[in-house]
């Protein structure tokens, strides 16, 4: 199961906000990587994805480095969305970069399930044994979230540590997944909802810039 804490500013405070985590001398610098995720829906309406009953997401991600690829195919559901810190199971299996073509074929070609969503973003990745705070650059903004790692402490604990430590106001974090976002700066700004979302498309802007007092 997954804790975790996000927070959305304007992709220009991208610079600012690595600078920012760098200088701490408790998280590691990973790297930055291209993703790009595909999220697939089941073909029978019983056990729609995206109904509130089951609310999940399954993904196939590629990820490129500058060292590194991997592949891999992930679930994830949410289990607590009403407070700020909140709560998903996630499942993932990890499979060979090349088989990524082949996979895709097996799942429109045989399990005829649907490809509702897709996106692409940068992540880059600063962590430790407790936490692990991943930028992610969208098309549309700049996403900052904390994840606990801690195998043996409170999770919740560890997010309002680090959220301190850091100077992140809770009370400024969003609740929702990347699309939920995404279709709200649509509606509010005028822009066309995209089911590909991609960064040489008419994207809309999350405006807020990254502060700390």
């Amino acid at each position: 199961m997954e804790t975790e804490v996000r927070f959305y500013y304007a992709i220009e405070s991208k610079n600012d906000v690595i600078n920012y985590l760098k200088s701490f001398k408790e998280l590691n610098y990973k790297g930055r990587f291209y993703e790009c995720t595909d999220q697939y829906n089941h073909p029978m309406k019983e056990y729609d994805f995206y109904s509130k009953s089951i609310d999940g997401r399954f993904r196939i991600r590629k990820t490129i480095g500058e060292n590194t690829s991997k592949c891999m195919i992930t679930w994830k559901r949410r289990l607590q969305s009403n407070e700020l810190i909140h709560k998903e199971e996630e499942i993932e299996v990890s499979i060979n970069p090349s088989k990524y073509d082949n996979l895709c074929l097996l799942l429109d070609n045989v399990l005829h399930m649907t490809l509702v969503e897709s996106y692409e973003r940068y992540r880059s990745i600063f962590s430790n044994d407790d936490i692990e705070i991943v930028v992610d650059e969208y098309p549309f903004g700049l996403c900052i979230e904390f994840e606990n790692k801690s195998k043996d402490k409170n999770p919740e604990s560890v997010i309002k540590e680090w959220l301190t430590k850091l100077k992140f106001d809770i009370n400024n974090a969003y609740r929702l997944s990347w699309d939920d976002k995404y279709t709200e700066l649509c509606q509010e700004q005028g822009k066309q909802i995209e089911s590909i979302v991609r960064f040489d498309k008419d994207m809309p802007k999350v405006v807020d810039k990254f502060n700390i007092n």
